[in-house]
């Protein structure tokens, strides 16, 4: 990175954010109260709140959320007649998962191998640490050129939901000029990229009962139906021979025309086994960002240690669908809805719940704000162009803000490139990656004051 006053602060400013990480890290914060207590996710947002207060932020709020979690708000002022931005992150993240299969604990962040390890390293609570290195930049060389709003959402990974519910409730909330959400990420390390478009999702629990309770294998098996099997059935209707997600009167042959994703280094980024074979057609990144894609993400089902020699009653499973621009969700859901219903086998009895939902999300990439980030990114990332890639993932608050604020430019920037691993055990954050994107986060800030 080549020398200025912006970028030397943030280089000053690691060992802190490291510690501040670590202690971020540490709080149990997933928004599923069955799995994970209530009061480590408080605790986060109460952390997130003091350490906006400590950078001087005012109207310091935790706001209570419809879904039963907090977001933690606050105000910064910048000049009289600036701009004003919007910074958002998640404090709230996934399960770690199967803890046995992490190298170190996930709640304990580890430095190994130039990473940091831990459970919401880079998704997001890295995010909520790239905003604050990026202000405290600015103001220690000339100050803020912008009013900055700060938003750290408490459920972004349940899609439940709360956040957007609050902010329509309160429409002048987080009301700005441009809003940079802190979720998304490089297309690999070292080459900086604002993601254009997200897909959206919807998720259904689906569940499936044949019989008034489970019967002997051996006297009636053969003849008595078996719900698990017909769960498989219906589960395995979503996809073709080849992989292709196939939910009937859903367009699966769209195509991405930006950036490319090469099939061998998407095999080495997703560490696929030797041997087996990529699913679906087209290119990969016609797969992961322009098509619809369907995911079992569990199954409800006597487990193979204990299981008895038995015909199965019940059986239920969460599916995940995920949706890409120019599809509208609530339509994906209520195909995959009928589609579910339509090849249920047996006359079985099928009820699905939808318990997740969020729209894509394309970007103006023609507003300053992008030419402004552009800039900014060119001095973080010397001699790399900005790319415009798009993402599988969903960040369901996008749309709600692009409809309650219609003039906001919105961009997409994070600490999520491949090697992070986020949601899965193991997950990274390459300190690199958040010294350079705090720093052309907080270059695009004056820019943008400028523009």
């Amino acid at each position: 990175m080549s020398s200025n006053p912006v970028a030397e602060t943030v280089a000053s400013l690691m060992p802190r954010a490291q510690a501040e990480l670590t202690e971020l890290v540490a709080f149990k914060s997933v928004a599923d109260f069955d799995q994970f207590p209530k009061s480590e996710s408080e605790a986060a947002a109460r952390w997130v709140a003091d350490a906006l207060t400590a950078e001087g932020f005012e109207d310091v709020a935790l706001l209570d959320t419809p879904d039963g979690t907090q977001s933690v708000y606050g105000h910064l002022p910048g000049p009289a007649g600036a701009k004003t931005v919007l910074l958002y992150a998640h404090y709230d993240v996934q399960p770690p998962l199967d803890e046995a299969g992490w190298t170190t604990p996930p709640f304990e962040l580890t430095e190994r191998d130039g990473r940091w390890y831990g459970r919401g390293a880079a998704d997001c609570k890295g995010g909520v640490i790239m905003h604050l290195l990026a202000l405290r930049a600015l103001k220690a060389n000339g100050g803020l050129p912008v009013h900055v709003k700060f938003i750290a959402e408490g459920s972004e990974e349940q899609g439940t939901g709360g956040l957007e519910r609050h902010a329509e409730a309160h429409p002048g909330l987080l009301d700005a000029n441009a809003i940079v959400i802190g979720d998304a990420g490089n297309f690999r390390t070292g080459l900086p990229t604002v993601t254009a478009t997200l897909r959206g999702m919807t998720m259904l629990r689906v569940h499936i009962d044949t019989l008034e309770g489970n019967l002997h294998s051996g006297q009636f098996g053969g003849a008595a139906p078996d719900a698990l099997s017909a769960l498989i059935r219906v589960l395995d209707s979503l996809r073709a021979k080849d992989g292709t997600t196939t939910i009937d009167g859903l367009t699966p042959d769209a195509s991405w025309d930006g950036l490319q994703y090469d099939e061998e280094q998407f095999r080495k980024d997703a560490k696929v086994l030797d041997g087996v074979e990529l699913i679906g057609d087209g290119t990969v990144a016609d797969r992961i960002w322009a098509r619809p894609a369907v995911t079992v993400l569990g199954i409800d089902c006597p487990p193979v240690v204990g299981a008895t020699p038995s015909v199965q009653a019940s059986a239920r499973a969460l599916v995940s669908l995920r949706v890409p621009p120019g599809i509208d969700t609530d339509e994906a859901t209520k195909l995959l809805q009928a589609h579910l219903e339509t090849h249920t086998p047996w006359g079985a009895r099928v009820s699905t719940e939808q318990i997740g939902h969020g729209q894509p999300f394309s970007a103006d990439t023609t507003s300053p704000a992008y030419a402004a980030m552009a800039d900014a990114m060119a001095v973080a990332y010397p001699g790399q162009e900005m790319q415009y890639a798009g993402q599988g993932g969903s960040i369901p608050l996008c749309n709600t803000l692009a409809a309650l604020y219609p003039h906001a430019e919105i961009l997409l920037i994070g600490l999520s490139e491949p090697e992070a691993q986020i949601h899965a055990v193991n997950e990274s954050v390459s300190p690199q990656e958040l010294e350079r994107l705090s720093v052309a986060e907080a270059l695009f800030l004056r820019n943008y004051a400028a523009s």
